[in-house]
């Protein structure tokens, strides 16, 4: 009698010991494992969708940021996806495989619907609402607890989801946490408790996990969201449809430019959702090196340690013809030449690919020779692709001289070489012959004051029929200025004004770089005509002209130049001016002061 109360005893302790630990969990190093090879989509954990408040959330859920879902009637069924892939974490040791859920035999399992199982044919888990029955690619599992609906959240066994899904958990009895492995990212569940963490990062759920029974209870959509599963609901069968991805990826690169002959670098890659080890790969249509250019399908997979094959991965690869390196060629004139003799070079290089030549470089190539004996002038061209080719001639340069250094470049230098003189020597070169003409304008000369230090008119002056300015001032003052040229119609009838040519240099901080700009685009002007324009001035009527010399304000210290050509078919009044850079010239005229010469540079009119 005794031992039959101590036998009792010890079996209602054992029994507590037990229910204070839930069913499916084992030692903290004992791992369940899944030897179905199932595997799930490859969205990153990281990205969790939040849980909806109703049992199971319909197709107007929050999703996952970025992803998209569109409503749809209760009876379809439409999946829900969204999520990235997955990140790099410390993988948990592999620890001794736990029973996994028992499959019913085909004897035994209830009669079910052929929509059912054909619904878990292709890589899907079908789950039946408020049922512990399971359907993973026709057959049927069961869960050790149904799915269940608690204050709004529905809830599934999380043993049942990970063995079925392909994923790896333990049961932490140090911190009553179950901890789910994907690949290299780690999810933990701690029981009545809203928070979970994804790989250290906290994650909360609209309801906290809880033990029923000695099962761990997770939200549904937790699990789903946490794993990267995408799923459906229908309710008009009451299932929920998860869509597993069990095979591996794999894709490969290669050089965006391949020439035939040349070796092929092919960059591959490859990845399985539930992080299996991918144990072989194959090729179709790969060759280190591609003798004939043309193009080639080239297709990739690889095989994961679960047996599963990925889709092919294929592209299409142009092989080029290889690169012809350019032909560097040039020719002279002659063999051989005078001291001081010009040398005429015609550059005859060619690509046989028809490729353009970047970069021409040459060697010694001298206008003229002033040194007796044989001169080694080479050329360098290089192609698009990097390829070079150098040509190098002899010229034999004789004793006879024909002209000097001096003589030579003083006669055949192009504009804007340099060379050395002997500056002693030019008080006796041989002057130039030229011939002076006149031509019948005014010339207008503003350059005094040269540099202006306060607003005011640098010149008035009335002039008829051709006029010609040089105005050249430096802004004293501390604001941005303007220089305007007014002319003004004090006629009885209207007057046109002609521009013939007109340069503008500056503003530029030196006067010599404004003077020459200024004549250069004189010239320039005089050649191409392209400043010429008339302007009709009513009478008493005031315009700007000449407005290339104001469109840019003048910072203190810059200076402006300005050389320009007028025709006017009656007298006009002109009214040289600097002002401040944001006042209207036409106003401010009236009340400027005619500013005074400083004594040192030339202001005047002068008639030819």
């Amino acid at each position: 009698m005794h031992l039959k109360k101590l036998s009792l005893v010890v079996l209602l302790a054992v029994s507590q010991t037990a229910a204070a630990v839930p069913v499916f969990a084992e030692a903290g190093n004992i791992t369940s494992s899944n030897t179905s090879g199932v595997r799930v989509a490859t969205t990153s954990v990281a990205e969790v969708i939040p849980e909806a408040t109703d049992p199971l959330p319909s197709l107007k859920r929050p999703v996952a940021e970025g992803a998209t879902a569109t409503p749809t009637p209760t009876a379809t069924v439409t999946p829900i996806t969204g999520g990235t892939t997955d990140s790099t974490l410390t993988t948990l040791p592999s620890p001794t495989p736990s029973p996994s859920l028992t499959l019913i035999p085909a004897t035994t399992t209830p009669p079910i619907t052929t929509d059912i199982v054909n619904a878990g044919a292709s890589n899907q888990l079908v789950l039946m609402m408020n049922s512990n029955k399971m359907y993973q690619n026709g057959i049927e599992y069961l869960a050790n607890q149904p799915m269940a609906v608690k204050n709004g959240v529905s809830y599934v066994s999380i043993r049942a989801m990970v063995e079925r899904v392909g994923v790896k958990y333990i049961y932490d009895y140090k911190t009553k946490e179950t901890i789910v492995t994907k690949g290299s990212d780690v999810m933990r569940f701690k029981t009545d408790s809203k928070i979970y963490s994804v790989n250290g990062k906290n994650v909360t759920m609209k309801g906290p996990a809880y033990q029923f029974k000695g099962t761990f209870m997770i939200p549904l959509t937790s699990i789903t969201g946490a794993l990267g599963i995408p799923y459906t609901v229908d309710n008009v069968q009451k299932r929920v449809i998860l869509s597993l991805n069990l095979k591996p990826k794999a894709s490969f690169t290669v050089p965006a430019i391949i020439y035939a002959g040349d070796p092929v670098n092919f960059l591959t890659s490859s990845s399985s959702p539930i992080g299996s080890a991918i144990v072989e790969e194959k090729w179709e249509g790969k060759q280190d090196i591609y003798d004939t250019p043309g193009q080639y399908v080239v297709s990739y997979s690889v095989r994961d340690a679960n047996g599963q094959w990925s889709d092919p991965y294929s592209t299409t690869i142009t092989i080029l013809k290889p690169n012809t390196p350019p032909v560097a060629n040039f020719t002279t004139d002659k063999n051989s030449y005078k001291m001081g003799e010009m040398i005429t070079y015609t550059d005859m290089s060619t690509d046989p690919d028809g490729d353009t030549l970047k970069t021409t470089t040459w060697t010694n190539k001298a206008e003229a020779f002033f040194t007796s004996g044989p001169a080694t002038v080479s050329i360098q061209v290089e192609d698009s692709h990097g390829a070079i080719s150098t040509f190098e001639k002899v010229i034999n340069i004789t004793g006879e001289v024909l002209y000097s250094k001096e003589d030579f470049y003083r006669l055949f230098a192009s504009p804007g070489s340099v060379f050395d003189i002997d500056g002693s020597n030019v008080p006796n070169w041989q002057k130039v012959a030229y011939t002076l003409t006149s031509e019948p304008y005014n010339l207008i000369r503003t350059n005094s004051p040269e540099t202006v230090n306060m607003e005011g008119i640098t010149y008035r002056e009335t002039s008829f029929g051709g006029t010609r300015f040089l105005i050249h001032h430096k802004n004293n003052m501390n604001t941005k200025m303007k220089v305007y040229v007014i002319a003004k119609n004090n006629n009885l009838s209207p007057t046109t004004i002609t521009t013939e040519y007109l340069g503008v240099g500056g503003p530029h901080p030196f006067p010599e770089a404004t003077g020459k700009l200024s004549v250069q685009r004189y010239w320039e002007s005089m050649q191409t005509k392209k400043d010429y324009k008339t302007t009709v001035l009513q009478p008493g009527e005031s315009v700007s002209i000449l407005s290339d010399l104001n469109n840019i304000a003048i910072k203190p210290s810059e200076i402006v130049s300005l050389q320009a050509d007028l025709y006017s078919d009656y007298p006009i009044e002109y009214n040289v001016m600097m002002i401040d850079a944001n006042k209207d010239p036409l106003t401010t005229l009236p009340m400027l002061p005619i500013l005074d010469r400083d004594g040192v540079h030339n202001r005047g009119t002068y008639v030819s």
